[in-house]
């Protein structure tokens, strides 16, 4: 769906005092789910708003955004 909201406490909710934990102790999780934050908003803000942008470029934001999500559940479930 466009514009849908991809937040990791929407995305994880069992996981959220685990998240903000992380945030707070270790410094590169801090940065993995502070960019995966400005990519989701990159991204809903590309489709909200129909702002033109080429598809290669918007593919790579969302694949990025995958990535990164696919790395913080792999922290988050070890």
């Amino acid at each position: 769906m466009l514009g849908e909201n991809h937040a990791l406490f929407i995305e994880y909710p069992e996981h959220q005092e685990r998240i903000q934990e992380l945030k707070q102790s270790d410094n590169g999780f801090k940065q993995m789910a502070d960019r995966y934050h400005q990519l989701d908003h990159k991204i809903r803000g590309l489709e909200g708003n129909n702002i033109p942008t080429d598809d290669r470029h918007f593919t790579q934001l969302k694949l990025e955004r995958v990535q990164l999500k696919d790395k913080i559940y792999s922290i988050l479930s070890h």
